[in-house]
């Protein structure tokens, strides 16, 4: 089995793989704090669950914009899944040229989304993932990373809205009944989730605007499921983008591909 492991600022996910079919996948809160071993005791009982053993692994690959954790995870592959582990970065086999002034600079977490969103639709593309920040990347029809667009993302800019504005309270993230808001808690949610998906529709223009091609938009991460209905430029949600980029870069770089 081959564990992927995406490392996020505020979530991490996990998924376990037998060959090319997802078998599990968990959600856990990022916490740079945990020791390896707590991250082991932890993962054991998420493995517990599905009935899978730690013997069971025979591969890890990780993305992580989370530096102080990438050490944590590596030993955690060292220690109790005696292996070492495939970690995204500039020396590892893509197959995707990188047109960004610095291609060091790109989070691993946008190549990973870039690679797997090509290889499923092979045309241009722009990837929309929504984390802690949200990222816009540019996929060209020749399957080069042109670049992107990074916003905060809709996390962030309500926590922003409850510190700022003290009688404002924080509220859930859903689309409220109207725009035209007759109460506060949907006002905020009018502001945000409308908003935002303003604001996704005007980078994604501006996007194929300057590009002068009609990219086809995928959307991943926490609240794609919630932004893409009031989007009109988003056409596809896809949950398991990162990991599936994930299981595609170890096959490339295990010689499978």
């Amino acid at each position: 089995m081959l564990l992927v492991i995406d490392v996020g600022n505020t979530n991490i996910v996990l998924g376990i793989y037998a060959g090319t079919t997802l078998q599990r996948s968990w959600r856990i809160t990022t916490d740079k704090r945990r020791t390896v071993d707590e991250y082991a005791v932890l993962l054991r009982d998420l493995f517990n669950m599905a009935g899978i053993g730690f013997t069971d692994v025979k591969d890890v690959v990780i993305s992580c914009v989370v530096p102080p954790l990438l050490a944590t995870l590596e030993g955690l592959c060292a220690d109790y899944f005696k292996l070492k582990a495939l970690v995204v970065g500039p020396e590892i086999k893509t197959g995707m040229p990188i047109l960004y002034d610095n291609p060091r600079q790109v989070g691993a977490d946008r190549i990973v989304n870039a690679v797997a969103a090509y290889e499923k639709h092979r045309c241009s593309l722009i990837v929309i993932d929504f984390g802690t920040a949200t990222t816009f990347d540019f996929i060209t029809a020749q399957g080069e990373y042109l670049g992107g667009a990074i916003a905060p993302g809709i996390g962030i800019s309500a926590e922003a809205l409850f510190e700022r504005a003290s009688k404002l309270p924080r509220v859930e993230f859903v689309a409220p009944p109207a725009v035209i808001a007759r109460n506060t808690v949907n006002s905020i949610q009018a502001g945000l989730i409308y908003g935002y998906a303003g604001l996704v529709d005007g980078i994604v223009s501006r996007m194929q605007q300057e590009s002068k091609e009609e990219a086809l938009v995928i959307a991943t991460g926490g609240l794609a499921s919630v932004i893409a209905p009031l989007s009109r430029t988003i056409a596809q949600v896809d949950a398991n983008l990162t990991l599936e980029g994930l299981l595609l870069l170890h096959q490339r770089n295990a010689g499978v591909l």
